[in-house]
């Protein structure tokens, strides 16, 4: 099964790498789509959007020190700017463990590009400067757990000036963009502008595929349908809506659910992918064949297509193969650790040391969480030991 996320990217410049402001004035919700099985996850639980960005004492207590409003020519934007950056200030850290809101990523001081967002909002909005959200696009993607593909989008936000600033003050200037993407240039970038509405939903979807992940199936039920509840245009929260209900054993409510989103988006490979797989695994093979045609037709080499031959070819024994294909998969993914380790491998199994020693470092410096990077550090310390 494949998620759409808006997981990770590391610090240095997000996703994260998914990404405006709240709205004041009450309004009737949205009309639900007919896709949702509520009595099928009772009881409910209630998601408290207010707690997403909301900041915590500590957070009032750090712009009320002062610190934030002492940049020369008194400009808090870049005061804002220097402290998320400065390793002596905040001193952040990038994991895409999980999706933290804005309290719970200061506390941490880490957090995936989309939680460091959040945290970014939610700082800036205490100081009086306005937020506006932007989707960098193109710029996704992919990464594995288990048996499901996740795809991860990336976001940033702007930083205006004070909303009490004339239009002769220094705030005036051009607007700031702050963004967590880890080793590349944001600059160039085409982005689009997106509502606070989204940037919640892309928060919601991201606990909901987390915690469907550990198996809590009855509390990702009701993220996914808060995310739907705030932006019922986003569709990645439809495709992890189907996935929670087919993997919780209600497989026509899941068929409806992707059916329902692919006609909304009906070239969204991630939803034709699950669609055809689900009607496949029901015996609905003429349903799925032309979803299977229209697939192979927008996305003639799927993710991972490359790697897993290579991985086939290794275990096969035919390390030269195996290097030439993971070669490929990071010709169009330069930064996924695991494409890196398992060229490690190949090269290990031709007995490379120095190549596998740099595949390592690569593994682990685009890995996305910290125990990821312990695992590399540990693999290279023990191929340093070995004295190869």
């Amino acid at each position: 099964m494949r998620f759409t996320t808006c997981l990770p990217h590391p610090v240095a410049g997000a996703l994260l790498c998914l990404s405006w402001l709240l709205c004041g004035c009450a309004s009737a919700p949205p009309a639900m789509p007919p896709v949702l099985n509520d009595s099928d996850f009772a009881p409910a639980v209630m998601i408290d959007s207010a707690a997403v960005l909301a900041p915590s004492e500590a957070m009032r207590r750090y712009v009320q020190s002062g610190k934030l409003n002492s940049a020369r020519g008194g400009n808090p934007r870049h005061a804002l700017y220097r402290a998320l950056y400065d390793q002596a200030d905040l001193q952040l850290e990038y994991d895409a463990e999980m999706t933290r809101n804005a309290s719970e990523t200061f506390a941490a001081r880490s957090g995936n590009c989309l939680s460091l967002v959040l945290m970014t909002a939610s700082l800036a909005r205490q100081m009086g400067l306005t937020v506006r959200y932007q989707e960098v696009l193109n710029q996704e993607s992919w990464s594995r757990s288990g048996d499901m593909l996740f795809v991860a989008g990336h976001v940033n936000l702007v930083l205006g000036r004070r909303a009490a600033a004339s239009a002769n003050s220094y705030e005036a200037d051009a607007s700031l963009v702050i963004d967590f993407l880890p080793s590349r240039d944001a600059a160039g970038y085409r982005t689009r502008e997106i509502g606070e509405e989204t940037v919640l939903a892309m928060y919601m979807n991201n606990r909901a595929a987390e915690t469907m992940s550990r198996g809590q199936l009855h509390l990702a039920y009701w993220w996914a349908r808060a995310a739907i509840a705030h932006d019922p245009a986003f569709s990645s929260a439809y495709n992890t809506l189907a996935i929670i209900q087919l993997r919780h054993g209600n497989p026509d409510a899941g068929r409806q659910t992707l059916a329902h989103a692919l006609e909304r988006a009906p070239d969204n490979t991630v939803l034709l992918a699950n669609l055809a797989q689900a009607l496949e695994s029901a015996g609905m093979a003429q349903q799925a064949a032309p979803l299977r045609q229209r697939l192979l037709a927008l996305q003639p080499q799927p993710p991972f297509y490359y790697f897993n031959q290579g991985k086939d070819a290794l275990q096969r024994g035919d390390a030269i193969a195996a290097i030439r294909l993971f070669m490929r998969e990071l010709a169009r993914d330069p930064q996924y650790h695991e494409f890196h380790f398992w060229l490690a491998q190949a090269y290990a199994q031709l007995g490379q040391w120095p190549q596998a020693d740099q595949q390592l470092q690569l593994a682990m410096a685009h890995s996305l969480t910290r125990s990821e990077h312990g695992l590399y550090a540990g693999k290279l310390a023990r191929l340093r030991a070995s004295g190869r």
